[in-house]
C-alpha cells in the first residue's frame, strides 16, 4: 500500500509524457493499447489506455487528457477508485511534476486586506481538516446521448465518481486573508496552462459560496495524495457543483470585488437561464447563467443494456442515484418502460447527501422483453425527466435511463 506521507512530496508523470509534455498516447502505459470498446452512442469506438497512476480507462482524447472510467466500476462498490477516476483537462500544457510539500498557493486579490502565501506542507500544518464524501462529475457527463448531437467531447456515462476528500476549508484559508468587505466573488488558478483557445483555466466563485465551510482545499482522495492527473498535490472541492469548479493543481486564490468574466465562466460553462436549464434545438436562449449545481441522477449498475437474463429465476438488480446536495430520499424502478412503478429499496445514507447512494430492486423475468428504468426524487422533491431535455453546450443530462434486457 502506498504511503500517503510520501507520495505528498513529489509526484510527476512518465519520463516520455514529461518530455512530450502532452499527454499522448506515446507517453501513457500501453497495458491495454490494442484493447476496444464500443460506447452505445454513434460514433461511440474507443481505446482503452492505462496513463500513469490510473488503471485502462476510455480515452476520449489524450492532448489534453480526457479519460472515462468504464461504466462497470460503479457497480464494484460507492467509492471510485482512484486508478479508475475520470480525468478531464482544457488545457495540453499541464504539469508533469511537482513538488508537493513545497508547492506553493498565493492568496490575494485586490479584496483582499492581507494577501499572503503558503505551502501545501504550511497548509497540512497550520490548519485543521475536514472530510466528507462526494461525487465529483463532468458538466459533459453523458452529451454523446444528447439528440439532436452537440459539439464537445462524447461522453459516455464515465465522466463521474464518488470519493472521500479530506482537506482544508476554503473559509478558513480565505480568512487569514481578510477579505474587505467590497469581496464578491473568490476566483481560483491552478497550474495547467492555456496556449490556445480559451487560455488559463480560471473559475469562480461568489463571496457567500466559497465562505461556506463545505468548499475545501483538498490533498487526499480516498487515503491517498491525489493522482498526479486528478490534481496533486491540491485541488479544490466543490461538493454538489459540476467538476468544472473543482480546479486541478490549485496555485492562485484572488478575492475580488466584481463579477468575475473570464472566458471559462463567460461565455463557456453557461446553461439557459430557465427552470429546466434548457432550450428547443434550433433556438437560442434568451439569457443564460454559469452552471452549478448537479441534476438528479439514477443509473443501474449490475445490469448492462441487451443483457439476457435466465426466465424464471429471481434477479436483483443494483444501481446508484446522487444529486446536488439535498440527497436522494426515493428511487422507483419499472420494469415495462414506466407504464408502472415500485419502490426500491435504498441503501444507508451514511456516507452523506453528497455521495452515490446505492439502491437495489428484485423482480422474477418471465421469457420476454424487459425496459428497465429507474427514477430517483432528492429531498427537496426535484428528479428526472421521463423525456430528456435539450441545450446546446450537452450540459446536465438527467433523463431517466432505460436498460432493456430479455429473458430466456
Amino acid at each position: 500500500m502506498r504511503n500517503p506521507d510520501t507520495d505528498r512530496r513529489r509526484r510527476r508523470l512518465v519520463a516520455g509524457m514529461a518530455g512530450a509534455a502532452a499527454v499522448g498516447l506515446s507517453g501513457a502505459s500501453r497495458l491495454a493499447r490494442g484493447e476496444t470498446i464500443e460506447q452505445p452512442f454513434v460514433n461511440g469506438k474507443r481505446t482503452m489506455v492505462a496513463f500513469p497512476e490510473k488503471r485502462p480507462l476510455i480515452v476520449l482524447t489524450t492532448r489534453p487528457p480526457q479519460l472515462e472510467t468504464p461504466f462497470e466500476i460503479f457497480n464494484e462498490g460507492l467509492l471510485t477508485p482512484n486508478d479508475a477516476f475520470f480525468v478531464r483537462y482544457h488545457n495540453a500544457a499541464i504539469p508533469t511534476s511537482v513538488d508537493g510539500d513545497a508547492h506553493v498557493i498565493k492568496i490575494g486579490g485586490g479584496a483582499a486586506g492581507k494577501p499572503y502565501q503558503l505551502t501545501v506542507a504550511d497548509l497540512r500544518a497550520q490548519f485543521s481538516s475536514i472530510e466528507y464524501v462526494a461525487v465529483n462529475q463532468c458538466s459533459g457527463n453523458s452529451r454523446a446521448f444528447f439528440s439532436p448531437r452537440v459539439t464537445g467531447g462524447q461522453l459516455g456515462n464515465g465522466a463521474m465518481g464518488n470519493a472521500r476528500w479530506v482537506g482544508i476549508p476554503l473559509r478558513d484559508v480565505l480568512a487569514r486573508a481578510e477579505p474587505k468587505n467590497s469581496a464578491r466573488q473568490v476566483t481560483f488558478d491552478g497550474l495547467d496552462e492555456g496556449v490556445l483557445g480559451g487560455g488559463d483555466f480560471v473559475k469562480s466563485l461568489d463571496m457567500n459560496h466559497a465562505m461556506d465551510g463545505e468548499v475545501m482545499i483538498g490533498f487526499q482522495m480516498n487515503g491517498e495524495a491525489l493522482p498526479m492527473l486528478n490534481g496533486f498535490p491540491v485541488r479544490l472541492i466543490v461538493p454538489g457543483y459540476y467538476g468544472t469548479y473543482w480546479v486541478k493543481h490549485l496555485s492562485s486564490i484572488e478575492i475580488i470585488d466584481s463579477v468575475y468574466e473570464g472566458f471559462w465562466m463567460k461565455p463557456a460553462y453557461r446553461v439557459p437561464d430557465n427552470e429546466c436549464a434548457c432550450i428547443e434545438p434550433g433556438t437560442t436562449p434568451a439569457a443564460t447563467r454559469p452552471i452549478g449545481r448537479f441534476t438528479v441522477r439514477s443509473f443501474i449498475t449490475s445490469v448492462r443494456d441487451g443483457a439476457r437474463l435466465h426466465a424464471g429465476q429471481p434477479t436483483t438488480v443494483r444501481g446508484i442515484a446522487f444529486d446536488g446536495g439535498q440527497g436522494i430520499r426515493d428511487v422507483a424502478f419499472s420494469t415495462d418502460g414506466g407504464k408502472t412503478w415500485r419502490d426500491t429499496t435504498l441503501g444507508s445514507d451514511e456516507l452523506g447527501r453528497y455521495s452515490f447512494r446505492e439502491f437495489t430492486f428484485s423482480f422474477t423475468p418471465q421469457a420476454g422483453s424487459y425496459d428497465l428504468r429507474t427514477r430517483a426524487w432528492s429531498r427537496s422533491g426535484a428528479s428526472q425527466p421521463m423525456q430528456a431535455s435539450w441545450q446546446p453546450a450537452g450540459y446536465m443530462r438527467n433523463v431517466v435511463e432505460s436498460v432493456k434486457v430479455t429473458a430466456a
